[in-house]
């Protein structure tokens, strides 16, 4: 589960030890939106990029990252659109998760796509702050087992299509490098 602190952090403390007593752990960031969960399953991107280099609007931003959602769903058959709760919905269910972070026009966070999660931990919770709406995975939707190992690929086709640009894979240690530098960063900046 992750929340954000500050002055949206609407999560109870109740909320939280009733959650951990079911066995979640808690992160808390300082991207945008409220509570919601992260798991084995989920196609989790948090795409570092320089706003500046593309356009500088924020909104434009998370608007490509649902296209390149909606994109995903539309080659496995699945009608996915935009919705004013933000993310990527098929009818009233979320199958996708936006919340992002940007200092100085640089994203951090992103998105979650779910892909062959376990759903059941969304229903101990209102994610994203969203009540009365449910959510779905590309496995529910199509009925076929989709991994995130099998969804890595179109992910990053569509992405690149989307945002107009090549992706590069790092070697694993540049990578761990990147990643505990941010998330260090993000940690202190969520304090």
């Amino acid at each position: 589960m992750t929340i954000l602190k500050g002055i949206r952090d609407e999560t109870a403390k109740e909320d939280i030890m009733r959650l951990q007593q079911l066995g979640a752990e808690f992160r808390k960031t300082n991207r945008g939106g409220l509570i919601t969960f992260h798991g084995p399953g989920q196609l989790v991107a948090y795409p570092i990029i320089n706003l500046k280099n593309f356009k500088t609007s924020v909104r434009w931003y998370v608007d490509r990252l649902e296209e390149t959602v909606i994109r995903i769903c539309d080659e496995l058959g699945i009608h996915a659109n935009r919705s004013p709760d933000t993310g990527v919905w098929v009818e009233d269910n979320k199958i996708a998760a936006i919340g992002i972070h940007a200092s100085r026009y640089v994203t951090t966070h992103g998105i979650s796509l779910n892909c062959d999660n376990d759903l059941t931990w969304f229903k101990h919770i209102d994610p994203c702050g969203i009540k009365d709406k449910g959510v779905t995975s590309l496995t529910n939707e199509t009925g076929v087992i989709c991994t995130t190992n099998n969804m890595m690929p179109i992910f990053l086709k569509h992405f690149e299509q989307v945002f107009d640009c090549k992706t590069e894979e790092f070697d694993t240690d540049l990578q761990k490098k990147i990643l505990d530098g941010l998330y260090n960063k993000i940690m202190i900046d969520a304090m």
